[in-house]
């Protein structure tokens, strides 16, 4: 075999750039559009042979047939297919003329958007949001939004089902493969010069007869004017008064007086007012004054209060807070309903933002006064509970129908006030001292033990160093509880203060029911605090002891062994 290492000649320069030419002509790809010739058809399959593949590329033939339907094809004829593999593993071509198609279209809906240029399709299906839209050329599928149906709202469009028509492409999603529509640009556009002259007809100011309500939304009402034109009431342009949503107003069909307060001829929009028909009601504002009661029709309850009228169209606000004086988080439509009329006191009025808030309680005694002026501060009331929680008694004064709040520590001077409580049940008539009396914050404070004598009042006379006589009632490991003679009032006596010595300072020592006398270390009256020490006690009689005798005593004469050491001491001074 001869090797020809010399390609330099004019021959083999011309050999090499034509062998080069013939591979870049059929240079292949996947995933790019190819066209082949149909070579021949079978009930299966299509054969089509591609250029500069090395076998033929088989087709599904119902795959052709949802392509073109009935329409036959035949061979030799031109097919444009989509490459996706050269070869499988078993050496055959994998074409798609399917996805072919789809790409093809989308080319051309791309440009379509691009020149802006209307598509022809038809509405195929209805979907969330709007329908769905079949270009006619490529059958490719597009979405159209139900609010870019139609130019007007529709009840239905059943009747444009499956109808061709123009279609404005509107977004193009290239990564998602998405197109979006409009009809209602295409319908717009050829109505666009027809309503710049109807516009013209029309200026600011004018008094439109007999509008027909067309339709309503929440941010207003839409009029037909003279069979032409539709234009729109927002909802504040509606009434004076205040309106949740048209349709508490109009009804379809019916027809209304309007006046024009705004024209855009960009938007080629009509707005339109009813209120500004009539004179506004604030105008009268100042035939009424802030504190005085006046009658109010209510036209609306809601959460939080109900809107009123002092006159037709003078809409004022009449807070939760403002309806009764005994409830607090008043649900206002158990107290109030519409069309009712209340009496109310103006409590603000807004000039710069046309608000008036009333009160209808204020136009009422306040029986928290009336309270007051019956059972005042130190007083006895009998009322019922109406209910209790942890630490707290509410208690209602029928009479008046208010509640009062009664604190678990106000109900006792000597038991626990968690346990105290607990000997109380809901719907319990009980009789109470007023303790406090607040009209304005609406608020009563009650207690029980006050209509008792204060068991720590036997202790007013008394001071630091005091000594008394008090009973043992029981003992722990903490120390005594006693209570002083002739009273209830539980003190208890520290271990560290039963004794001086520390193997005499034990609580078991002592037994229920012991009278032992005990000196006060310390007391405050105003605090209600006392603290008794039976060591204090020791140590005044030990130095009263070593002060009033000067010869050595025995430590059993006296009731602590210590004492004959602190004599012996006092001796050894004295010399």
């Amino acid at each position: 075999m001869e090797v020809y290492k010399n390609i330099s000649n004019n021959q083999d320069k011309e050999f090499k750039k034509l062998l080069v030419d013939n591979f870049s002509k059929t240079k292949i790809e996947e995933g790019k559009l190819l066209v082949g010739t149909i070579t021949k058809i079978t009930e299966k399959h299509v054969y089509l042979l591609i250029s500069g593949m090395k076998s033929e590329a088989l087709i599904d033939i119902g795959e052709i047939k949802t392509i073109y339907g009935d329409k036959q094809i035949k061979e030799n004829e031109k097919l444009e297919v989509y490459l996706e593999k050269i070869e499988d593993k078993n050496g055959e071509v994998i074409v798609s003329a399917s996805r072919a198609k789809k790409i093809r279209g989308w080319y051309e809906l791309e440009k379509a958007y691009e020149t802006n240029e209307n598509v022809k399709g038809k509405i195929v299906s209805k979907c969330k949001g709007g329908v769905i839209v079949e270009h006619l050329d490529t059958k490719s599928l597009m979405f159209c939004p139900g609010s870019q149906i139609d130019s007007k709202p529709l009840k239905s469009f059943d009747h444009l089902f499956g109808v061709e028509q123009e279609f404005k492409i509107i977004k193009l999603d290239k990564f998602r493969g998405n197109a979006c529509v409009s009809r209602r640009e295409v319908i717009s556009s050829f109505k666009k010069e027809d309503k710049a002259k109807i516009l013209e007809k029309y200026k600011v100011g004018d008094i439109i007869e007999n509008a027909v309500v067309k339709g309503y939304s929440s941010f207003g009402c839409f009029f037909e004017v003279n069979n032409e034109i539709d234009v729109l009431v927002h909802l504040q342009e509606i009434s004076y008064s205040r309106i949740n949503h048209p349709d508490e107003v109009f009804t379809i069909g019916e027809k209304h007086k309007l006046k024009i307060i705004s024209i855009d001829n960009e938007k080629m929009q009509i707005s339109c007012s009813i209120k500004a028909l009539t004179p506004d009601p604030f105008e009268n504002i100042a035939n009424y004054t802030v504190g005085k009661s006046y009658k109010a029709k209510v036209i609306k309850v809601v959460d939080y209060g109900a809107f009123c009228e002092l006159q037709p169209g003078l809409t004022c606000l009449l807070h939760s807070s403002e309806i009764s004086w005994n409830k607090k988080n008043v649900n206002p439509n158990k107290f109030l309903k519409v069309n009712d009329e209340i009496d109310c006191v103006i409590t603000d009025i807004d000039k710069e933002k046309k608000r008036v808030a009333i009160s209808h309680k204020l136009a009422k005694e306040n029986p928290f006064e009336s309270f007051e002026n019956k059972y005042p501060v130190g007083s006895t009331v009998k009322g019922k509970i109406s209910n209790i929680k942890d630490y707290s008694i509410y208690l209602n004064i029928d009479e008046f129908g208010i509640d009062g709040f009664l604190h678990a520590n106000d109900l006792s001077y000597t038991a626990k006030p968690d346990e105290e409580i607990k000997k109380y049940q809901k719907n319990d008539e009980i009789e109470v001292k007023v303790l406090e009396i607040k009209s304005k914050e609406q608020r009563i404070k009650f207690g029980i033990k006050q209509m008792q004598e204060d068991p720590f009042n036997i202790l007013n006379s008394k001071k630091e160093n005091d000594i008394i006589t008090v009973k043992v009632k029981s003992t722990n490991s903490k120390g005594i509880v006693v209570c002083p003679e002739g009273s209830d009032l539980e003190i208890i006596i520290k271990k560290n203060q039963i004794a001086i010595n520390a193997e005499d300072a034990r609580s078991n020592r002592f037994i229920p029911g012991d009278r032992i006398d005990a000196a006060i270390s310390e007391i405050n009256i105003e605090k209600r605090k006392i603290v008794l020490s039976i060591k204090l006690l020791e140590e005044m009689q030990n130095k009263e002891a070593v002060s009033k005798f000067s010869s050595p005593l025995s430590g059993k004469n006296l009731p602590f062994s210590s004492l004959s050491e602190k004599l012996d001491n006092k001796k050894k001074e004295d010399k």
